[in-house]
């Protein structure tokens, strides 16, 4: 090894982070939130499943996945950390529940539950979302971010998974949603796709503070709408028009649109207009 390798390997070792746990594979969290979820929707399973069975399996697959990844407890506060998540589970099935009921009766295009489980992109972002906040709040680790970021590159939905959502949430089409760290949603908001629920401020110093807005309940905020600030409230039974850009507060039951008219013409009695110019 000549000398410039070994001063680059030298400053690597300098540099490593001191509190750096090494990598699990991904896989193993992929399979595990796959059979989490075939086990909470059989009509996921390609098989009849055995569903104590694949449980038991599911929660000794979880307690070794926290055993890799938490390094700051005791293999008996894993066990706890892990007995409180499936306990929860009941809470979790039902939340989810209702968010695939909400979406049927919102959706003129979905025709039945099964339809949104096996095929909603919105529905299985918001549920990867809901298992990640409830580890979250039990335990400080990686495996949270691991699992919505994989839920990201399946839906291109970016759900941070400390956000605070309320039963039920619609999410529609989705893609290139993100919704920040402290967003906090309430009941029976639909969002559609290109939203942005983000901050007004990035610095470092705002990290411990209220950053991204918050949505009340009966919200609607259509595509590609830009809300930010830790301090904006979308009043409830609001409507957020497309494209628009907020960063104050609205009233309850308010419209927002953008001031910007389109221009309809009659393409019958206009001549000599070049429509493709830009």
């Amino acid at each position: 090894m000549n000398t410039e390798t070994n001063r680059f390997s030298n400053t690597l070792h300098k540099n490593q982070n001191k509190n750096w746990v090494r990598a699990i594979d991904s896989s193993k969290i992929i399979t595990w939130i796959d059979d989490l979820f075939k086990i909470l929707f059989p009509e996921k399973a390609l098989e009849t499943i055995q569903i104590e069975l694949l449980l038991d399996q599911n929660k000794a697959n979880f307690i070794a996945i926290l055993s890799e990844i938490v390094k700051d407890k005791t293999a008996n506060e894993i066990l706890d950390d892990a007995e409180s998540f499936y306990t929860g589970l009941p809470k979790l099935y039902d939340s989810m529940q209702k968010d695939a009921q909400a979406i049927l009766d919102t959706d003129p295009a979905a025709d039945c539950i099964q339809e949104i489980i096996n095929s909603y992109p919105g529905f299985f972002a918001i549920e990867v979302y809901r298992i990640a906040n409830a580890i979250a709040s039990r335990t400080t680790c990686l495996l949270p971010r691991i699992l919505t970021e994989y839920a990201h590159s399946k839906t291109g939905i970016d759900i941070h998974p400390s956000a605070t959502i309320d039963v039920p949430f619609m999410i529609d089409h989705g893609t290139g949603i993100v919704i920040g760290e402290t967003t906090i949603i309430g009941k029976f908001v639909s969002i559609y796709q290109g939203v942005t629920l983000g901050a007004l401020q990035v610095e470092k110093s705002m990290q411990e503070k209220k950053r991204h807005p918050t949505v009340e309940d009966h919200v609607i905020i259509y595509a590609n709408a830009t809300i930010l600030g830790g301090s904006t409230i979308i009043g409830n039974h609001s409507i957020v028009g497309g494209n628009t850009f907020i960063t104050k507060s609205v009233n309850p039951y308010s419209f927002v649109m953008q001031s910007n008219k389109n221009t309809v013409l009659n393409q019958q009695e206009i001549k000599d207009i070049n429509f493709f110019s830009i």
